[in-house]
């Protein structure tokens, strides 16, 4: 079974569902899931895991992400973007760039956001745009949604191109559509690309074909992410020998317990140079704060998961298990 992350520019016409059915069929493995949905029209960034780094999953939806939008005024439709049916159309040729960007940049920041009808929440079970499609609307609640930044890149009315960079659970569509209402000549969303999630960028991405080219040619490693990819900016640590199957089983463990053994050096001569494990110990001392993320690794370095460091007690507690038990019994 394949463990990774595969960073996959998803091209319009499909949904996130069906980038996940074709990579199945591709790397002939079932256990595979995506990290965030994008609509069918739009484009760009899914990290998509497989194996045991689908436990990455609500890890890596729960991070920002950063979009290339195309708004368009004047047009309101039941969709919010461009692909609906259109609701209502006004003039906005009274529309100034300075006060159109004026509005665009009072977004910046902590807003509530009613999610669109046409989205995949649930309410009581059914997914919103099924209900849509069925003509029924139900009450939602607005959820509170960041918006870190928005750059305007291009201004033709009643066109603007802007990237957003934003906090999960964010609709752009749903920004386009506020927007245009806050003007007063109502808006939806002309065109989407997601440029980032997380720690995955577009310039990285991989089409569905490149994957599919990757694996026939026996090179699909070459290109799969490790687990521990995306956690890069959490300090590593090494479990001693002795001491590995506590974390192999998710126990707690020790600072006393962490550190590489000192290898005993064949040169009499280099003796010196090798620290004792106690030494070592007392030279962590302080490196760790209270609740700070570890990414935890064996003697070989094979990813065991992710631990929080516990300060009162000074040890080390796991979060989640990523281990896989059988490379590290080979």
């Amino acid at each position: 079974m394949w463990n990774g992350i595969l960073n996959i520019y998803k091209e319009k016409g499909y949904t996130s569902h069906d980038v996940v059915a074709k990579l199945r069929g591709i790397v002939r493995q079932k256990k595979i899931g995506h990290t965030g949905t994008l609509d069918p029209d739009a484009e760009g960034v899914l990290p998509v895991c497989l194996g045991k780094a689908t436990r990455l999953c609500d890890m890596l939806t729960d991070q920002s992400k950063t979009y290339e939008a195309v708004l368009l005024l004047g047009k309101t439709t039941d969709t919010q973007d461009i692909t609906g049916q259109l609701l209502e159309e006004q003039e906005t040729g009274h529309l100034t760039e300075e006060e159109v960007c004026a509005c665009i940049a009072g977004f910046t920041g902590e807003y509530a956001q009613l999610p669109p009808m046409y989205s995949a929440l649930k309410v009581n079970g059914r997914k919103l745009y099924e209900l849509a499609r069925q003509g029924i609307e139900v009450e939602r609640k607005k959820r509170s949604v960041t918006i870190h930044e928005i750059l305007i890149q291009e201004v033709s009315l009643p066109r603007v191109r802007m990237r957003v960079r934003c906090s999960k659970g964010t609709y752009i569509r749903t920004l386009c559509h506020d927007i245009g209402r806050e003007l007063g000549c109502g808006g939806c969303m002309a065109a989407l690309l997601r440029t980032q999630a997380g720690c995955f960028e577009l310039k990285d991405s991989m089409k569905l074909r490149e994957v599919e080219e990757a694996c026939a040619a026996g090179e699909l490693s070459r290109v799969l992410l490790p687990v521990d990819a995306v956690f890069h900016h959490l300090k590593e640590v090494r479990i001693l020998e002795p001491y590995q199957n506590l974390a192999y089983n998710g126990n707690p463990f020790s600072e006393s317990q962490i550190g590489q053994e000192p290898d005993t050096p064949e040169d009499p001569e280099k003796a010196d140079c090798v620290r004792t494990s106690q030494e070592a110990v007392r030279e962590r001392q302080g490196r760790f704060c209270n609740g700070e993320q570890v990414r935890v690794y064996d003697r070989e370095r094979h990813f065991i998961g992710i631990y929080r460091y516990h300060a009162g007690k000074q040890v080390f507690r796991v979060e989640k298990m990523f281990l896989d038990q059988e490379a590290a019994e080979d």
